[in-house]
């Protein structure tokens, strides 16, 4: 960089270099976000607290015309632009107090506020924690997650991932490793994601040409993707088309919502009911978009929400809602979600497979509970395509 171009680069902000304009303490003389000090206060602190801190502030000297996002680039060079673009979309950044967008453009007098994750890290420590291998092979792994477990690591999340029990997994028992891909993210591997608390089946890829070519097919929804789901509520009709677009919450940072405003993308889900019982519904799901949070927004926005799946509504069972004469031991304390099956076209030997995980014990036992107390019809909506003797195997 020449000493013109420095100079031009620090006259963007008036972030002034003794930190009298930087109560965060994390930017450095040129007016960046200092990596080691970000990093130094998430270690320091709880989740909460350090998130509370991790709040920089720039306010533009210069009418500059550049994008929110590429600006962002210049500012906090450790993230990438397509990290700094999520944060965007997840409210992580305001200009002059408000929501903005990536292609916002900034001018004189902009205020730029974020609140940063933590820096990203490329050393992901191995941990033996148990994985369900539904396949493998040198290009790929399919499992079949466990609810109450992260992808990959993230803000206040370092360690107890899928990522970790992947590498473990690659250590001890198996050969090969995760992709390049979106190692600086601490993603390394991952075309796709479930939700924490959300179960069932997930490819990652093991090289990076199966990472490109997977992530190419769920980018063109060229996947086949079905869910079960338990949900309150008898639902009806018995299939029905949902499309409704999805964005941010309004109001909390965790939660999705259905909106007509142009922060909001089109999503889609058809359901298909499988068995209807007293007071609830197995339900199928096909996704033909993939938006965060999509099929649990979109069956409470129906008034159905899953059941366990208290952030939109849905309620935790214990054994005696479901029968009285059962117990009060807790049945299902997470959203009753399953990722039956996914499909898609070998990254390498370019041939269709499709693969299929059983139901999680928890959900297990709530099905079996229902249909031994409250079942009241089994149906086949034309559609469906998960064999519920498959992922039930104790279908009476």
């Amino acid at each position: 960089m020449t000493s013109q171009d420095h100079s031009s680069d620090q006259d963007e902000t008036s972030a002034d270099h003794d930190g009298a304009d930087d109560p965060s303490g994390l930017l450095n003389g040129g007016g960046k976000v200092d990596r080691e000090s970000l990093d130094a206060l998430y270690n320091a602190c709880d989740e909460a607290d350090a998130e509370s801190q991790a709040r920089v502030r720039f306010v533009l000297a210069k009418d500059l015309q550049k994008r929110l996002d590429r600006y962002l680039v210049d500012r906090v060079p450790f993230l990438s632009r397509t990290s700094l673009q999520k944060l965007i979309g997840e409210d992580g950044v305001t200009v002059n107090g408000r929501r903005a967008k990536a292609s916002t453009k900034l001018r004189q007098g902009d205020v730029v506020e974020a609140t940063l994750p933590p820096p990203p890290s490329n050393s992901i420590p191995p941990e033996d924690i148990p994985i369900d291998v539904i396949y493998e092979d040198d290009a790929l792994i399919v499992i079949n997650k466990q609810p109450d477990i992260i992808v990959h690591p993230a803000r206040g999340n370092r360690s107890g991932t899928l990522i970790n029990a992947l590498s473990w997994h690659f250590q001890n028992k198996t050969s090969g490793g995760l992709s390049t891909v979106g190692e600086d993210n601490c993603r390394p591997g991952v075309v796709h994601r479930l939700d924490r608390f959300t179960s069932g089946v997930m490819v990652a890829a093991k090289s990076d040409t199966a990472h490109w070519r997977l992530g190419r097919q769920f980018e063109k929804r060229q996947t086949q993707k079905r869910y079960l789901a338990v949900v309150h509520g008898e639902m009806s009709p018995f299939a029905d088309r949902i499309e409704q677009p999805l964005g941010k919450h309004p109001t909390s940072r965790e939660k999705y919502a259905v909106r007509y405003d142009d922060l909001a993308k089109e999503a889609l889900t058809i359901y298909r009911v499988r068995e209807l019982y007293q007071g609830y519904t197995l339900v199928e799901l096909e996704l033909r978009t993939g938006r965060t949070h999509q099929i649990r927004v979109h069956l409470s926005y129906l008034g159905h929400p899953i059941v366990g799946d208290d952030m939109y509504g849905g309620r935790h069972l214990q054994e005696r809602d479901v029968a009285d004469s059962l117990g009060a031991d807790p049945l299902i304390v997470r959203q009753a979600l399953h990722a039956t099956t996914l499909g898609f076209t070998h990254p390498i030997e370019e041939r269709p497979v499709s693969f299929t995980a059983p139901l999680r014990p928890d959900m297990m036992r709530l099905v079996d509970l229902l249909r031994t107390h409250r079942l009241k019809k089994r149906l086949e909506a034309p559609g469906t395509t998960v064999d519920l003797n498959q992922v039930l195997p104790h279908d009476p």
